[in-house]
């Protein structure tokens, strides 16, 4: 077998080795492995998660050879579960595979705390009153839950859990911690020590950026009242400023400072995301907290106190201009700095666990450091349960949605997904599920939906014939380019979760294969 470190070498890069090791920890439920849970526990084994246990009932039947890749020709009239299952176990021989064969709808009436063991359930194609009892049991138990479901060409994907809490949120775009409009005395004094009006060419063009911004700066809150530029007119003189001292055009390291000047402009202090999970009613921690709101806790302490204001530094410096030796200074300038405060954040971590009754060295030093270094990305989401969800959905979002045209096809979608269940509780099938007057299953499903509508509050509006047509059509088909494509988007969010890494998508994703448009609705 290959040794796990080269195995995944692809995807290590992405979330590293302690978000491989929580994927190897992981055990993983599946509910219903026809294509669209089969291609979503395929991305999983692959990606080498600890466990997986199939839950299905039925047995292979000829039609599901069309689109599921799982099962072959001498699967037929065996156990759909398992032939998923040893299929899946070849993929991977490091994940441990086990299969039951009972349908999920049962399991989730008679044996509720079957779930309890498991670190997270993938549910696909239930219907909603198995998704609502489910959910509530996943809640009470603490178990992530994701459902997953493909229909014809639409398909969607749900999160839902209490909490999440996010230390790595890896976003695309964020500044990076220099601090340039806020040193600190070390970073001050090392500008201090250097001159920038130096006359050798040479020394002059390899100054840092850093070192610039930081004298510059301090120069014009000098004769600004101690404030920063701020206005266009302010932020186009701290260039000219910037311009005026290179003595050649050839200079990358005044060219770099001039481009970062914005670093110098931004607002001191911590941003508005991470001021609301500071005040946020879970950071008042007691014995039930977990390590994040007791790290959170600490944070807060710290801005208000040693960190003036600011959350703890990151510690590492982009690469610039600048001579190697200044470079180095100033890395390790920086380095020490977020050092002493991750320092000061763990003193405080370890009071407040005493103060809340927990053993004070519960939370380790790599989680504390990577938990600084992280401080200004923190992320908390919240789900509300499928039951509010779908009982009183947030009525301005749902009308908005009906009438904006963007959201028409998404939004329409989503009712029908529900109606169908409605349809198939009355007429004990899918609409369009099997052949016979098609007319009558379109005039059954338009009043099914209007009524839906008009059950959450939305009397008077309606959705389009075509959409309505189109779901008839479908017949509760499951296809699998739309299954593989709905089973991606789920296996992903699970990594996500898993992993605590990435932000999982906040809301219900719903996918049309018609126009091939995604949309996240926030009901």
């Amino acid at each position: 077998m290959a040794e796990p470190k080269t195995k995944y070498d692809r995807q290590l890069r992405i979330w590293g080795e302690q978000g491989q090791a929580a994927l190897e920890k992981a055990s993983i439920c599946l509910l219903n492995c026809g294509p669209t849970g089969s291609e979503t526990l395929k991305n999983l084994v692959l990606g080498g998660v600890g466990s997986i246990t199939v839950i299905d009932g039925s047995k292979v039947e000829v039609g599901d050879l069309g689109n599921n890749f799982m099962v072959d020709e001498s699967s037929v009239g065996q156990s759909k579960a398992q032939c998923v299952c040893s299929f899946l176990q070849e993929l991977n021989d490091a994940v441990k595979a086990k299969f039951i064969e009972e349908y999920p709808e049962a399991l989730i009436e008679t044996n509720p705390s079957f779930f309890s063991q498991f670190t997270l359930v993938v549910a696909t194609q239930l219907g909603e009153d198995s998704m609502v009892k489910l959910d509530t049991i996943c809640r009470q138990a603490n178990v992530m839950l994701i459902f997953a479901r493909s229909y014809g060409l639409t398909g969607f994907v749900r999160i839902s859990l209490k909490e999440h809490t996010v230390v790595e949120s890896k976003p695309d775009h964020f500044l990076d911690d220099l601090r340039l409009n806020n040193p600190w005395p070390e970073l001050k004094r090392f500008a201090e020590s250097i001159d920038l009006d130096v006359q050798d060419p040479v020394v002059h063009k390899h100054t840092p950026y850093v070192v610039i911004l930081v004298k510059v700066a301090e120069q014009w809150a000098k004769s600004h009242g101690g404030s920063l530029p701020s206005t266009r007119d302010e932020k186009k003189e701290f260039k000219d400023l910037l311009k005026a001292r290179m003595i050649s055009m050839d200079e990358d390291n005044y060219k770099e400072a001039i481009e970062a000047s914005f670093k110098v402009f931004a607002r001191r202090g911590i941003g508005p995301d991470l001021q609301q999970i500071l005040n946020d009613s879970s950071a008042e921690v007691d014995s039930n907290s977990s390590d994040f709101w007791v790290m959170v806790a600490a944070l807060k302490e710290f801005i208000a106190n040693e960190g003036g204001g600011e959350a703890p530094l990151e510690g590492s410096i982009p690469d610039m201009t600048s001579s190697t030796e200044l470079y180095v200074n100033l890395q390790n300038i920086y380095q020490a700095k977020a050092e002493a405060d991750v320092l000061v954040i763990e003193q405080r971590v370890r009071n407040i666990l005493k103060k809340i009754g927990k053993d004070p060295n519960s939370i380790s030093q790599t989680t504390l450091k990577g938990f600084c270094r992280n401080a200004r990305k923190l992320k908390v989401c919240r789900y509300r349960s499928i039951e509010d969800e779908f009982n009183s959905p947030i009525l301005p979002e749902l009308q908005k949605y009906l009438t904006d045209e963007d959201y028409s096809v998404a939004v329409g979608f989503y009712i029908l997904l529900r109606a169908v269940d409605r349809f198939a509780a009355n007429y004990n099938s899918f609409p369009g599920q099997f052949d016979g007057g098609m007319d009558e299953e379109i005039s059954r499903l338009k009043t099914t939906a209007v009524g839906l509508l008009s059950d959450l509050g939305c009397n008077g509006l309606t959705l389009t014939e075509d959409l309505i047509n189109e779901m008839c059509r479908f017949g509760a088909s499951e296809l699998h380019a739309v299954a593989a494509f709905i089973g991606g988007i789920a296996s992903q969010e699970v990594i996500k979760l898993i992993t605590s890494q990435f932000l999982p998508m906040s809301g219900t994703f719903i996918f049309s294969g018609i126009d091939h448009k995604s949309q996240l609705l926030s009901l």
